[in-house]
């Protein structure tokens, strides 16, 4: 799914609350004398997780913020805007146009998720460096606001990432997508390590579709298939800032039908992420 298209609304305060408490969680870290990666490691959380959230550009879990407020000796200042921070995760699910709602609302809830991508790293899967590089690219140009408005908003659906029971999650990216450097190298080689990290995660299946495959199942376009609970599965589509949630019975099965197609002409996961090592070691 090429999801670039998301459209905010003017700026409600969000994410300048995100950003006074990704401040105050630096503040007691650095006050307590312990690194970005030394708190990630006792909260189970990634170093780039840890700065993503004092940014203020990553929603922090309740979870997170009580085991912060301990280690950090912060006196039950965390604990106690934990509250504030999920009522401000649902204003954040308002910036999102009707169409974008809808498609992540079922995407929080949905038992299986699985993605075609031939445009761009699904969105589930970027960095944030990844994310910001494509929004500062877009014309007509954004603010500086809008692009950090979207980016906490991309950032806040990975927290599919981290649920139990995870969803049954796979994706085929096509190989073109993997080695357009887009925000230059340095981003791009942080995006593909971040690729590798996220296939360590059982349950997960991340598919390369090579570029000397001769048969590709997938030419007519990006698409994701969603399994909501209690209900049948649908499939969404975006491209050119044309996004439609289809419904209808026979065309959802003829695009899963699609992508198991596809699933079966990529590569398999160990090739797929050898290819991902190789490409990483070009430059």
């Amino acid at each position: 799914m090429f999801d670039d298209g998301e459209t905010a609304e003017s700026s409600d305060g969000v994410s300048e609350f995100y950003a006074a408490v990704g401040k105050m969680i630096k503040y007691f870290r650095e006050r307590a004398g312990i690194t970005q990666r030394e708190l990630g490691r006792l909260t189970g959380y990634g170093e780039d997780q840890i700065g993503a959230m004092e940014r203020g550009v990553r929603t922090p879990r309740i979870e997170f913020l009580e085991m912060a407020d301990d280690l950090l000796n912060a006196g039950g200042l965390l604990r106690l805007v934990a509250d504030d921070v999920m009522k401000a995760k649902v204003r954040m699910s308002t910036r999102h146009p009707a169409f974008n709602k809808n498609f992540t609302s079922v995407e929080s809830k949905a038992l299986e998720i699985h993605e075609y991508s031939m445009f761009a790293i699904p969105g589930l899967l970027q960095t944030e460096a990844h994310a910001r590089a494509l929004y500062e690219m877009r014309r007509p140009w954004l603010s500086t606001e809008q692009i950090d408005e979207w980016v906490a908003a991309r950032l806040a659906r990975q927290e599919i990432l981290t649920r139990w029971p995870l969803p049954v999650m796979s994706w085929v990216v096509d190989e073109s997508v993997l080695r357009r450097p887009l925000g230059g190298w340095g981003t791009h080689q942080e995006q593909l390590r971040h690729l590798l990290k996220i296939a360590e995660i059982r349950g997960l299946e991340l598919q390369v579709m090579p570029l000397t495959k001769e048969q590709n199942a997938g030419m007519g376009g990006p698409f994701t298939i969603l399994t909501p609970p209690g209900r049948p599965q649908i499939a969404y589509v975006e491209v050119q800032h044309v996004n439609r949630l289809i419904t209808d019975p026979e065309d959802v099965r003829r695009m899963a039908a699609r992508y198991g197609t596809l699933r079966a002409q990529a590569l398999d996961m160990k090739e797929s992420l050898a290819l991902i090592e190789l490409i990483l070691g070009e430059r």
